[in-house]
């Protein structure tokens, strides 16, 4: 399979854990070469960022306008401002992924989705084909993991791909 891979997606987060797996994945998995007569059948690696929704980042829910004012009411200022700054949380992550890309000359695209990483995750390798998904571990204990879940433990049991877990190193 080596050298035949067509779509590796990559999950970022911005945790060190995941800038790892990017950079196991580029020292170690061989994409298709580049064909002169194809110039489009060339391999590549999809770095993918997952987005919370404003309401997710918001804790759901802002809270109820004091003094008796309506609690079903969306601010929009503070949706906006919530959106203004993931904007730039996953610029800076998508920034520094790149830049370690550019040092290793990689063929790289990127991709941002907003939503639940486990199933927006999935969905990416399915539409996108891919024949490879690498994620970082954060390796959660039990009780963390009870409660929050493990993205990496979804997305292996749904993926329509492969699935590589590249757990840090001690």
């Amino acid at each position: 399979m080596a050298g035949k891979l067509n779509c590796v997606i990559v999950s970022v987060d911005g945790s060190e854990e995941s800038m790892n797996a990017l950079n196991w994945t580029l020292d170690n998995i061989k994409l298709k070469p580049h064909d002169p007569d194809s110039p489009e059948s060339q391999g590549f690696i999809v770095i993918l960022h997952v987005q919370s929704p404003p309401s997710i980042a918001a804790g759901l829910n802002p809270g109820a306008i004091p003094f008796g004012g309506p609690s079903d009411v969306e601010v929009p200022a503070f949706t906006a401002a919530i959106e203004a700054h993931q904007k730039r949380i996953t610029q800076a992550i998508l920034d520094h992924a790149l830049g370690i890309c550019a040092k290793k000359n990689a063929n790289v695209k990127t991709q941002v989705v907003i939503g639940d990483p486990k199933e927006k995750i999935c969905d990416a390798v399915e539409e996108m084909n891919a024949d490879l998904l690498v994620m970082g571990s954060r390796a959660f204990g039990p009780i963390k993991r009870m409660f929050l879940g493990s993205v990496s433990n979804y997305c292996t049991n749904h993926a329509q791909c492969p699935v590589i877990i590249v757990k840090a190193t001690p």
